[in-house]
């Protein structure tokens, strides 16, 4: 067995607050109450923070890697991209496609969450508004008719964790509440819902705004759409992609002033490109063409979901947003691990939790990750 091993000298940002000095000790998996033997190993941080690790709750591939149409080796090249810039539990997210198509995706990604490569699926599309489709193929796109959603889920052998719903369309209440009594996560997004709507969809189970702002009506005075009634409600959480391109730091810090930090979750919505590079690239059936690290179609131009990493999104909340690390993480970390149910076990630095942790540098690059107590990223290199 490998060594127990004490992290020392860091600043740790643990769920009461930062801690200078401080130490974490991972014994085997799992992080360890106190005490170190005296064959542990040793490793000084210092000018180092050490954060829980990052959760990411949408994310559809990366490393020239999709998880929507790549191969099982594909996706396990994308989750390694990921790993690498600290996300140590991942979501894997499909995009629209037809019901066979999807059901078949399920089936390879469940294998993969059975063997704890992944946290789950969850499925955007293709029950959302051809009004707001974004990247998604419209010809594809389908009411959310229950009996379907259901298909969905058998499909994913219960590893179906999130669905994101245009929750207006025929059938979308119905398919919030079979989502809820399935214990899936059911997501407000790519919807062209009034304010009137979303309240009912909230009310009726829907607990989380896929990618808050983006692909939904902006917020007006007399018609408040979606976004007021989602960031004004406690049991809503908000996704927020922080690359800089889907948001104006302005909304950002509407999103946080409003919801609170409690309530938001930084995700990715990362495609191939995250991690590997401009080109041309396939989501889904659709072209997209990436430059300077933007993500567009081919054909109309919506933005393509992004190329972010969460190490990305966390050094530019802390230097170019000016949140609070502590605030930022937890968006990173434990309210993510909240939603899924996983909070037991990931989301923060305690005792008897899984040893996954990041360590960045003074400036907040990435320096170290580690998954269930081995390195994925050396810190200290030999």
């Amino acid at each position: 067995m490998a060594p127990t091993k004490v992290l020392t000298g860091a600043r740790v940002v643990l769920p009461t607050g930062t801690v200078d000095d401080g130490r974490v000790i991972v014994d085997g998996t799992r992080i360890a109450a106190g005490g170190s033997p005296g064959n542990a190993e040793v490793i000084d941080l210092s000018g180092h923070w050490l954060l829980p690790g990052f959760v990411d709750l949408h994310n559809h591939g990366g490393g020239g890697a999709s998880f929507t149409s790549g191969t099982v080796d594909d996706v396990l090249r994308g989750i390694r991209t990921h790993r690498l810039h600290g996300t140590t539990t991942l979501v894997a997210s499909t995009v629209t496609g037809d019901m066979h198509f999807l059901s078949r995706r399920a089936g390879l990604l469940s294998e993969l969450a059975e063997q704890g490569e992944i946290a789950g699926i969850h499925f955007e599309g293709p029950f959302i508004s051809p009004c707001r489709k974004g990247a998604h193929s419209e010809r594809l796109l389908r009411d959310p008719d229950p009996a379907e959603v259901r298909k969905l889920l058998d499909a994913a052998r219960g590893h179906a964790k999130m669905v994101t719903l245009a929750t207006e369309l025929p059938g979308g209440i119905d398919s919030v509440r079979l989502l809820v009594e399935h214990g899936v996560i059911a997501a407000v997004g790519h919807t062209d819902a009034t304010y009137e709507q979303t309240v009912q969809a909230i009310e009726a189970g829907a607990t989380v705004a896929t990618h808050l702002f983006n692909a939904m009506p902006p917020l007006g005075h007399r018609a408040p759409g979606p976004i007021t009634a989602l960031l004004e409600d406690e049991r809503v959480t908000v996704e927020l992609i922080n690359d800089g391109t889907h948001l104006h730091p302005a909304a950002l810090q509407l999103a946080f002033h409003h919801a609170g930090a409690g309530r938001v979750a930084f995700i990715t919505d990362a495609m191939d490109a995250a991690g590997f590079g401009d080109g041309r690239y396939m989501l889904g059936p659709l072209e997209v063409e990436v430059a300077d690290g933007v993500a567009r179609l081919v054909e109309g131009g919506s933005i393509a979901g992004s190329t972010l990493t969460l190490d990305r999104a966390l050094q530019r909340a802390v230097t170019v947003d000016g949140l609070p690390v502590e605030d930022a993480v937890a968006a990173l970390s434990a309210n993510p691990a909240r939603l899924l149910g996983m909070d037991d076990r990931i989301g923060s630095l305690e005792p008897g939790k899984d040893a996954d942790l990041v360590v960045l540098d003074a400036d907040f690059a990435l320096k170290g990750v580690m998954r269930r107590g081995e390195w994925v990223v050396d810190p200290q290199p030999a």
